[in-house]
């Protein structure tokens, strides 16, 4: 199993927009130099405690800041750029990045930010809407020499070429195109689905484990569709980690720090609205507002010493059959960086070891 990270980025409203940057970019620099494989940065417009409108600038800088560890957004939500224009950029992107780039990719969920965009997520417009546009990318990173597309949503044209020198001529380094991840986090997802039937990296979003289990399902009826054969080491799963010397201070670290505010403040509430409580309960009795930090860490999070959290991440494994990369949640530590640091040590040096036997085919 491989390591990896994945940040909405999340930050207190209060933290500045750049005081927040610099935290994200401290953080890619310790995964880094951890041996961390790969770390996913997400996109959002409307949300204060996910303030993050223009996942590649970080990407740009941390490119810049890191060495070896594959960096990309996780993900664009392809709703809201001009494919032509983001197939450009992104191909840009993976020249700066020498090969390093990764491109996620993923719907909108937020209600918000479907309001800001005019997109009618509630009919599923942003779905559609996000497969025409990752076609017309795919497309204009092919070896077609043009085409004319007259979609739904957009009309696209890659153009032959004019007076004699002018021609689109922009293409990733990494062919056919840098390694695409989607990101799911609702039942029978169809963004899931869409990556087993492209041969896609599938993402699922920190829920419980027996929720998460039918994401796979998912990827597999995707798959399906164009005869494809999804493998689970393939599979990276979203979590929230947090390790300490001992299962108290990380229990303290973890619900009394960052991870508890945000979750308390704005994540808890946010799954709440669209009914998503019931996907973190270990039993539907449970009332929601019985659903708190403290009882996400009981029953959710990987939290512990290394030890408990080792156990804790094998058990989760069994329970959805396996997959390949643990991706650690991301939350702001600016205002205790060592305790974060610390756990994303432990976790790489103290934990890795003891599940290196849980590898997937």
């Amino acid at each position: 199993m491989e390591l990896g990270y994945f940040t909405m980025p999340s930050h207190p409203p209060e933290r500045g927009l750049k005081a927040g940057q610099d935290w994200d970019l401290q953080t890619l620099r310790w995964l880094d130099e951890l041996g961390y494989t790969e770390a996913w940065i997400g996109e959002h417009h409307t949300a204060p405690w996910e303030p993050n409108p223009a996942p590649d600038l970080l990407v740009a800088q941390a490119l810049m800041q890191t060495k070896r560890i594959r960096i990309g957004p996780g993900g664009f939500l392809l709703p809201y750029h001009h494919p032509a224009e983001l197939a450009n950029r992104v191909a840009m992107l993976d020249h700066l990045s020498e090969g390093r780039l990764m491109f996620g990719v993923a719907a909108s969920g937020l209600p918000s930010d479907w309001a800001m965009f005019n997109v009618d997520g509630m009919s599923g417009t942003n779905r559609d809407m996000t497969r025409e546009a990752l076609d017309i990318i795919l497309r204009m990173w092919g070896d077609e020499p043009s085409f004319h597309h007259e979609g739904k949503y957009w009309t696209v044209n890659k153009p032959e070429l004019m007076f004699g020198f002018l021609k689109p001529h922009i293409k990733p380094l990494q062919r056919p195109h840098p390694p695409i991840g989607v990101a799911g986090l609702s039942k029978n997802s169809d963004t899931l689905k869409m990556a087993g039937e492209h041969g896609f990296l599938p993402l699922s979003l920190n829920l419980n484990p027996a929720y998460v289990g039918t994401h796979w399902a998912a990827v597999e009826e995707g798959a399906k569709r164009t005869g494809r054969t999804p493998h689970r080491r393939d599979w990276r799963m979203v979590r929230e980690v947090f390790v300490a010397e001992t299962d108290e201070e990380a229990m303290r670290l973890s619900v009394g720090g960052m991870m508890g505010r945000m979750m308390r403040e704005y994540f808890l509430p946010l799954l709440g609205q669209f009914g998503f409580l019931e996907y973190l309960k270990h039993d539907p009795s449970v009332p929601d507002s019985d659903v708190t930090p403290e009882y996400c860490a009981q029953h959710n999070w990987l939290i512990g010493s290394p030890a408990t959290v080792a156990e804790k991440l094998e058990r989760v494994y069994n329970e959805v059959g396996g997959f390949g990369n643990l991706l650690v949640f991301g939350f702001d530590y600016a205002d205790n960086p060592e305790a974060w640091h610390n756990s994303l040590r432990l976790l790489k040096q103290e934990v890795a070891p003891r599940i290196k036997h849980l590898t997937p085919a």
